[in-house]
Formats: structure tokens, C-alpha cells, sequence
């Protein structure tokens, strides 16, 4: 399904694949980071129980956690 492909990477059929570049993967690489980091900080304030808890299980596992 290479119409799937050039579609979803927004490519004319029949241009050919270009490589990215360093500072466009770490452009992307950056922006889903910051949407990751979004979504998490908006799961933590929908569901502040599971999220104490996740922080809770997070503190035991810093505090047993040998170097």
C-alpha cells in the first residue's frame, strides 16, 4: 500500500522518499515529546487518585533502587 504511505507522509504519488534531516527528526522528536508531556500532565489532573498512587509507586521504587 505505498498510496497509504505517500498519503499519511503527505508525498504526491509517484515523488520519491526524501531523508530527513537530523533537525527535522529531532524537530519531530521534540514535538512529541511536549504533546506526551501534555497528554500526561492532563491524565494526572483527570484522575488525581491514579496519579498519587502512580507517584506513590514511583517514590517506593526511587527509595529501593540501589546504585
Amino acid at each position: 500500500m505505498p498510496d497509504l504511505e505517500n498519503k499519511r507522509a503527505g508525498k504526491a504519488p509517484g515523488e520519491e522518499p526524501r531523508q530527513e534531516t537530523d533537525a527535522e527528526r529531532r524537530r519531530r522528536r521534540a514535538q512529541f515529546l511536549r504533546e506526551l508531556n501534555e497528554a500526561k500532565a492532563l491524565r494526572d489532573r483527570v484522575q488525581p487518585r491514579r496519579a498519587r498512587a502512580a507517584r506513590m509507586r514511583q517514590a517506593m521504587r526511587m527509595r529501593t533502587f540501589r546504585w
